[in-house]
């Protein structure tokens, strides 16, 4: 008995340095093109960690908020940057936990990304601006326009978490998830099969894109690359998110607001008027707009439409 002891141990020592192996080469992989690199970048020292964000352009300032799907980052927006720098002092930032900003382990919530966007505009920006919210952060984006109103202009939102969903809170086994991601070599192991090159092609096929002829190689060696740069701390806000942390109640808030707003939406996304139709009826003063051939990432897929779509607005 002692003998089969000693061997089960020696299998799951072993059977745990080939995980822990494994685990460092696809980091490593990941983040050899080095994709998120810009010239522009700059660091904000904030109370949780460094906030990674591109400065660009003079004029009146534009916020650009990313997606906080698993590899999102500033890199959402490299395609309408220099355009959008041209009239505008445009900043682009990579949230707490993405990107090459910190990424500390914690438990991401809608309240610390909330405080993070009010400290920003507040102490980098330092003036009223205007935001473009992409996906979940649009929620974010709306709690922290109705607890400092006077520090925003006009707001954008591309393809908003629909409100219903928003109302889904942890529960137990999204609380297991989280607790499963976190776990150390096993958990960064699961987390690696999740964020795989092969995954995020599949992502951009099914959901971020309507012609997957329009699909770059860069684009998903950039979401790869931002899914694991910074060693494993990068799962941390994929877990908080798969737990629904970052989930909250929004129609309340989304009542008060008196700022212009525009949603851009892709025409082909599933339930895109539905979830708009939403948003309109708890806040009338929203106007709407569709890209035909689109879903997700309308700004990455049909750039020159969705840049069209700004300068009527902004």
């Amino acid at each position: 008995m002692k003998q089969k002891g000693k061997t089960l141990l020696l299998l799951a020592g072993f059977a745990t340095a080939t995980i822990h192996i494994i685990n460092k080469i696809e980091y490593t992989i990941a983040c050899t093109k080095n994709m998120l690199s810009c010239p522009d970048n700059h660091y904000y020292e904030w109370r949780f960690g460094k906030i990674r964000y591109i400065k660009k352009g003079q004029g009146t300032p534009i916020l650009l908020l990313h997606n906080l799907t698993v590899g999102s980052s500033s890199y959402e927006y490299h395609k309408i940057i220099e355009t959008l720098s041209k009239k505008h002092e445009v900043y682009a930032m990579d949230f707490l936990g993405y990107g090459l900003s910190d990424k500390p382990y914690l438990t991401f919530t809608n309240y610390l990304y909330v405080q993070l966007i009010t400290d920003f505009i507040k102490n980098v920006i330092g003036k009223r601006t205007d935001v473009i919210a992409s996906g979940d952060s649009c929620p974010v984006t709306v709690m922290t326009c109705h607890n400092n109103p006077e520090v925003f202009g006009k707001l954008v939102f591309i393809n908003p978490q629909d409100l219903f969903e928003l109302n889904q809170i942890p529960s137990r086994q999204t609380r297991f998830l989280k607790l499963l991601i976190d776990m150390p070599i096993l958990g960064t192991f699961i987390y690696n099969i999740l964020t795989s090159k092969e995954a995020f092609k599949k992502t951009f096929q099914d959901t971020y894109y309507f012609n997957p002829g329009c699909i770059e190689e860069s684009e998903i060696l950039a979401y790869f690359e931002a899914a694991h740069t910074l060693d494993y701390h990068s799962k941390h806000a994929f877990s908080s998110y798969l737990g629904r942390y970052l989930n909250i109640n929004i129609l309340h808030a989304l009542k008060e607001i008196n700022h212009s707003i525009i949603i851009i939406s892709g025409e082909e996304k599933k339930n895109s008027h539905t979830i708009t139709d939403n948003y309109i009826y708890y806040n009338n003063a929203i106007e709407a707009v569709f890209i035909k051939e689109t879903k997700q990432l309308p700004h990455l897929e049909k750039s020159d439409k969705f840049i069209k779509q700004l300068e009527i607005f902004l």
